[in-house]
């Protein structure tokens, strides 16, 4: 059985999904055979991916605001009839242009926290019921946080978002610790600098040749989440 064969069936949310890796991971997953829902914050753009790809549930929503994360987490249990996978893709980079430390507003860096780590924490606690009663039904439930390089290595003025993605590539770690008996599987997954528009904000005179195409990197998501459990780590 194919990997991507593998994937038919189950039922995947992508927060951020309306450009860049999100929308690259919404086409794919749609053509792996799965139920898909996706979050973004501006209604058009939900409204214009849910015309070109009318099998995907649209969802209107932004995961920094406390208020929606429950009405986004309805939503999908209801349009996908309960959720296997998560995919926490939604990313704000904090001030921009970028900034060191020193000159970044505390708004910014609130932003980027409420955006990259505590979105992702308020909405899994959310669906972690549906993503448990996956699991008891012997279907995978899995997390998936999308990390950086940023993460890991200390980038001048790219303090607020490597900061964030830093915690939340630990606290996916803390989750896997915590939720493996349930049957929850958490990872985290770094996609490489890609040809996006966060990018271009970030970077607005990178050589776009350079980049790598967010397809590339959703295919080799697609390839982690088909691969056995023994080897998502």
């Amino acid at each position: 059985m194919s990997k991507t064969h593998a994937l038919h069936g189950l039922r995947a949310l992508v927060t951020g999904g309306t450009s860049g890796l999100g929308l690259a991971l919404v086409q794919q997953l749609l053509d792996a055979g799965m139920s898909v829902a996706f979050v973004a914050r501006t209604r058009e753009n939900v409204e214009a991916i849910a015309r070109a790809c009318p099998l995907a549930h649209g969802i209107v929503g932004d995961v920094a605001r406390k208020d929606d994360i429950y009405p986004i987490a309805l939503q999908v249990v209801a349009g996908l009839g309960g959720l296997d996978i998560l995919i926490n893709n939604a990313s704000a980079l904090g001030p921009v242009p970028l900034v060191p430390l020193a000159d970044t507003d505390c708004e910014d860096l609130e932003l980027a926290l409420a955006t990259n780590l505590l979105g992702p924490f308020r909405l899994t606690k959310a669906l972690l019921g549906s993503l448990a009663a996956s699991a008891r039904e012997g279907r995978p439930a899995l997390v998936v946080n999308i990390s950086s390089d940023a993460a890991v290595s200390a980038y001048p003025q790219w303090g607020a978002y490597g900061a964030s993605k830093a915690g939340l590539l630990h606290l996916t770690r803390i989750w896997n610790e915590e939720m493996s008996a349930d049957g929850i599987r958490f990872v985290s997954f770094d996609p490489g600098d890609m040809d996006t528009p966060l990018h271009a904000l970030a970077v607005p005179d990178a050589d776009r040749s350079t980049l790598k195409d967010p397809a590339t990197s959703a295919r080799e998501l697609l390839e982690l989440i088909g691969a056995p459990q023994e080897m998502v780590r």
